[in-house]
C-alpha cells in the first residue's frame, strides 16, 4: 500500500519503504496529493512550471511522471495513447490530507466525550514549499481547520473537557497566532476551567503581540470575557512581564470597556 504525505514534510512510502523521487517527481506526486481529481496535462504542467513554454512544459511532466518508478500510484500514467490521459493518484493510495479533510468533515458529528486523534490538524501543508499552486489549497486548509479546532474546543469546554479544550484551543493558536478567534476560545477554554491567571496570562499575550506588530494596544472584543475588576480574584505573577509593565515591576493593567484593572504581582485586585 502507497501512502503520500504532505502535512508538515513530504514522504512517499510503499508498504514500509520509503521511496526516493527526484525534484520533479516529487512535486508531481505532491501536486495530485494536494489536488485529488484527475487533472488534465496541460493544465498541470502549466501550474508545475510556470513561465515555461507550454510544449517545454508537458516535456518536462512526461520526464517526471516516468522518474515514478512506483507500480500503480499513478492513474493515467500509461493512457490510450500513452500521453493525453488525465493523471491523478489511484483511488488507493493513502493520503494524509484527505485523512484530514475526512476528519473535519466528521467532527461535528463526533461526540464531546469521544476520544479523537486530531494531531493531523496541527500542520500546515508543505510548509516551506513556495510554490504558487499550493497558496490557495494551503490557506483553504488551514482556514477550515482553524474553524473545525475552535468548534472542537468549545463543545469540549460545554462537555467539561476543560484540558481538552485547551489543548484543542492552543492548536488554534499556534496556527494563526494573531486570529482573534482562537484566542476566544482559548481564553474561554481557561475560564470555563476556572483558571482565570492563565485566561489572563492568555489575553495579555495576544495584547503584547498587537503592540509588538502595530505599534501599540489595540481594541479587541476579548474584554468582555471578563468580570468587572471588583469581582477579580486575588491573581499572582507566574510568566513573564510583558514590555508594557517593565516601568512598573510586578503592575498590569488590562483597559476595556472603559474600565482599568491593576492585577498586583502577589497583592489584591483594585
Amino acid at each position: 500500500m502507497c501512502r503520500v504525505t504532505v502535512l508538515g514534510a513530504f514522504t512517499l512510502t510503499d508498504g514500509s519503504a520509503a521511496v526516493p523521487l527526484g525534484v520533479d517527481s516529487r512535486r508531481l506526486v505532491a501536486y495530485l496529493a494536494v489536488h485529488p481529481r484527475p487533472q488534465p496535462r496541460a493544465a498541470l504542467a502549466a501550474d508545475l512550471w510556470p513561465g515555461v513554454d507550454a510544449a517545454a512544459a508537458l516535456r518536462l511532466l512526461d520526464e517526471a511522471v516516468d522518474g515514478v518508478d512506483v507500480p500503480g500510484l499513478l492513474d493515467g500514467a500509461d493512457g490510450a495513447d500513452g500521453t493525453s490521459a488525465p493523471l491523478a493518484l489511484a483511488a488507493d493510495v493513502e493520503v494524509d490530507l484527505a485523512e484530514a479533510m475526512a476528519l473535519i468533515r466528521a467532527l461535528p458529528g463526533i461526540a464531546a466525550d469521544a476520544v479523537t486523534d486530531t494531531s493531523v490538524l496541527d500542520v500546515d501543508i508543505l510548509p516551506g514549499w513556495t510554490a504558487a499552486w499550493l497558496e490557495i489549497e494551503r490557506e483553504r486548509f488551514r482556514q477550515l481547520r482553524l474553524h473545525a479546532v475552535e468548534e472542537r474546543s468549545l463543545r469540549l469546554s460545554a462537555a467539561g473537557r476543560y484540558a481538552a479544550a485547551v489543548e484543542m484551543a492552543e492548536i488554534a493558536v499556534k496556527t494563526a497566532p494573531s486570529r482573534e478567534s482562537a484566542r476566544r476560545v482559548l481564553i474561554e477554554a481557561h475560564l470555563a476551567q476556572g483558571d482565570v491567571a492563565a485566561a489572563v496570562a492568555a489575553y495579555d499575550e495576544y495584547q503584547e503581540l498587537l503592540r509588538s506588530s502595530v505599534g501599540g494596544p489595540t481594541p479587541t472584543g476579548l474584554d468582555g470575557l471578563f468580570p468587572p475588576a471588583p469581582a477579580w480574584p486575588v491573581l499572582r505573577a507566574r510568566r513573564v512581564m510583558p514590555r508594557s509593565a517593565v516601568q512598573l515591576p510586578g503592575l498590569r493593567s488590562v483597559r476595556g470597556g472603559g474600565t482599568t484593572r491593576r492585577l498586583v504581582a502577589g497583592g489584591s485586585t483594585r
